[in-house]
């Protein structure tokens, strides 16, 4: 009796246990996106609704904050490849010619190709200087149409990375009549179009930026 007892007794905790096995767990539920902190600013990627992401469909969706601007100008100038040396000599994944470099504080270039991180410190230096440099023609035009294009912050700056400042300054000079083309034919105009309506507010403008101090 004793053993029949303890047999149905032990059934019961094993039928117990293993049912509770396939019983769901109580998760509390989780954002489905990754939240990244690079640049001093907080992103959320992807989002779940593609509206949010006013860009062309061969650009990354990454949104219209700081590190989306860098992922569609660096997937422009090379493909996102940090190893990637034009027929002109520029480099990386946001193509540096040497004198830019020079300017940011960098001077082995072999090295700058090597590491990703180095060139993302570039990135964020040059666009500090051109900040600090285009400062009063962000301020005067900023929101207004010059030649055809709604000029925005990020616009302005994406022509600087390509052209310099001091051909952006020039078109506006000229009223957007007279501009900058690269060897390829690319002109500041296209990249002020292509490149505007993103949030770079998190850039501090400082004429004295370099890698060393981002």
């Amino acid at each position: 009796m004793i053993k029949k007892w303890y047999f149905y007794t032990t059934l019961t905790v094993i039928i117990a246990f293993l049912s509770t096995g396939f019983k769901p767990f109580k998760l509390d539920a989780k954002p489905w996106f990754l939240t990244e902190n690079t640049d001093g600013t907080e992103y959320l990627l992807p989002s779940k609704e593609k509206k949010d992401y006013p860009v062309a469909d061969s650009i990354p969706f990454t949104g219209n904050h700081l590190i989306g601007f860098k992922e569609a100008i660096a997937l422009k100038e090379s493909q996102g490849k940090y190893r990637k040396v034009n027929t002109l000599g520029y480099m990386g994944k946001y193509q540096f010619g040497t004198q830019a470099l020079r300017a940011i504080g960098v001077r082995n270039e072999e090295a700058f190709l090597k590491n990703p991180a180095l060139q993302e410190k570039a990135f964020l230096a040059l666009l500090s200087k051109n900040k600090w440099i285009l400062r009063k023609e962000i301020e005067k035009y900023e929101g207004k149409l010059v030649s055809g294009i709604y000029i925005t912050e990020s616009g302005i700056l994406a022509a600087a990375h390509l052209g310099g400042a001091g051909s952006v300054k020039n078109f506006f000079k000229h009223n957007g009549k007279k501009y900058f083309r690269d060897a390829y034919g690319t002109s500041i105009r296209s990249y002020m179009k292509a490149f505007g309506g993103y949030n770079v507010s998190s850039v501090e403008a400082d004429n004295d930026a370099t890698v060393h101090s981002i």
